[in-house]
């Protein structure tokens, strides 16, 4: 009798035991929930009193520190004047483009509304910032950090520091952003920029222990201008680039372009004081810098001496840093495979583009275009008009697959391919400026750098083992760049410059991602809060 029991508790303990396990097979990845409301407040970052924009009164905005597969829950008020919208730059959104946060994919929160973001950071893993993208608002503020960690179990190639520093580093004007809007509006260009900010402000410190090991988080959220981070008496060591676990390499300092991310480890190994830390801009006609510190706990001795200096402004040098961050194959991202078992460079390309930038006049008015098409935005969103089958709202046959020698005209242009296509794309730089490139729901290979014009002759150059993923690019002046892409993700997306006036001013479009069978495990249907506007207000989905 005592046996029988015995061998049904035991049962009944494996049965529990099953069910627990079939629960966390089958469990949802944890959810997140925020409420923010935005709102303007006046601010002095540069020493003047101007009108920025705030997230729950914050400048910058706050930190999302979340995990991989973490479901995001965000609920976005809108205090301001006008219509608004957040996105999450480099966040893949994984068959779901409807969260994406640009106006081809969702309408504007209109003032005194709100809209929930429901989205997940679906095998991702790295350092990345959100920021508005509506009207000339990033020019305000806005902008904010997004930390997403490993899952305790996937392991990470370097040993855990001690903690993060976040820094969110860009040029800024003093000028409001309507005023700076109007200008573009009304055919002009903008000024040099003012200065810069670390975190929002001109003087920043960041305090570790002496002999401890601490993980910078560094995003370029400016508008134009490229920057170079330096620590005074240390060296970096570049652990992952938007997402990428890099070879482990050692730097005095780093180039980072406008809308790119990394992460480097630091090590507090010198003597205990304080040593400054300096962003200055770079290939800019007008030199900027901001200054900051990294204090010892236990320092009582100021920082002094010299502030360390830039490399030479040589495109060379940048050049080569580029060609040093290489992806680390054996190790893991998000998932706990190695980064290097999808050999990408023994795939043959399925399309081939060249995306020549160019700065042409049209009716009088300075412009920007790509293959001499000037996007322009539409009252619809794409996204939503291409749902519904809404006709006459975009172009998929104003941008040619190469460079175009017609007169520059303007459209609401996309770019179609297929599902599972696999992309070789250059991007031609005609011109004397810095380019930067980004492209929405992706990352990418950075294959191949060079001066001058592309030729398809100019292939065998291409880095087909190693180059890390990213999902900004720079594109250095009279120079090309070439990205391999892999259509894994259906959707609309924004391609776009990172340069917030040649994008405003229409270099950029999207890219068409489809199947033409609808299903699930491809794209998810529209949210049922999906906002409507133009041509889709009345519609069902």
């Amino acid at each position: 009798m005592k046996m029988a029991f015995i061998t049904r508790l035991s049962l009944l303990n494996l049965l529990l035991l099953g069910a627990l396990a079939l629960v966390s097979v089958k469990g949802e990845s944890p959810y997140k929930f925020y409420t923010w409301t935005v709102t303007y407040g006046v601010i002095s970052p540069l020493g003047v009193p101007q009108q920025v924009i705030l997230i729950n009164g914050q400048f910058p905005g706050p930190k999302l520190e979340v995990v991989t597969n973490d479901n995001i829950i965000l609920n976005l008020i809108n205090k301001l004047d006008q219509p608004f919208l957040l996105t999450w730059n480099g966040i893949k959104q994984r068959k779901n483009s409807w969260q994406d946060g640009v106006l081809g994919t969702n309408c504007p929160i209109p003032p005194n509304s709100n809209f929930t973001y429901k989205f997940q950071t679906k095998d991702q893993i790295g350092t990345y910032n959100y920021f508005p993208s509506t009207a000339f608002h990033k020019a305000a503020g806005g902008f904010g950090a997004i930390n997403i960690y490993a899952r305790p179990r996937i392991p990470i190639p370097y040993p855990l520091p001690v903690a993060d520093f976040t820094l969110l580093i860009g040029d800024w004007f003093k000028t409001n952003h309507k005023t700076l809007q109007e200008r573009l509006d009304s055919g002009g260009v903008l000024p040099s920029p003012d200065g810069m900010l670390i975190n929002g402000q001109t003087q920043t410190t960041f305090t570790g222990d002496q002999g401890k090991t601490y993980m910078l988080r560094i995003s370029n959220v400016g508008l134009s201008s490229s920057f170079n981070f330096r620590i005074q008496g240390h060296t970096m060591q570049v652990v992952e680039v938007e997402g990428s676990h890099v070879l482990q390499n050692n730097y005095q300092s780093l180039d980072v372009h406008v809308g790119q991310s990394l992460s480097a480890l630091v090590t507090l190994n010198q003597p205990s004081k304080d040593y400054y830390i300096v962003a200055s801009s770079r290939y800019t006609t007008s030199k900027l810098s901001v200054t900051g510190l990294l204090r010892y706990s236990n320092s009582g001795v100021p920082a002094s001496g010299d502030l360390p200096s830039p490399p030479l402004e040589d495109l060379d040098w940048s050049l080569n840093q580029a060609r040093s961050f290489r992806w680390n194959l054996t190790a893991n991202a998000a998932r706990p495979n190695p980064q290097g078992s999808f050999h990408y460079g023994t795939i043959t390309p399925t399309k081939s583009f060249v995306f020549s930038s160019s700065a042409p006049l049209i009716n009088g008015k300075q412009r920007y275009a790509v293959n001499g098409v000037s996007y322009v935005n539409s009252e619809t969103p794409l996204k939503l008009a291409d749902h519904l089958n809404i006709p006459g709202v975009f172009s998929t046959n104003a941008i040619q697959n190469v460079p175009s020698s017609s007169p520059a005209i303007v459209a609401t242009s996309v770019v179609q391919a297929a599902l599972h296509d696999f992309l070789e794309v250059v991007f031609q730089n005609n011109e004397e400026a810095m380019q930067s490139w980004h492209l929405d729901g992706y990352d990418f290979w950075v294959v191949g750098f060079g001066s001058g014009q592309w030729t398809p002759e100019q292939r065998p150059l291409y880095n087909l083992v190693d180059a890390l993923t990213r999902h900004t690019t720079q594109v250095y002046p009279k120079s090309w760049t070439t990205i391999l892409v892999s259509l894994d993700n259906q959707g609309m997306w924004n391609m776009r410059s990172a340069i917030w006036e040649r994008q405003y001013l229409g270099q950029q479009f999207y890219l068409k991602v489809w199947d033409p069978v609808q299903s699930l495990a491809n794209e998810y249907n529209p949210p049922d809060n999906l906002l409507r506007c133009g041509k889709a207000i009345g519609r069902r989905l």
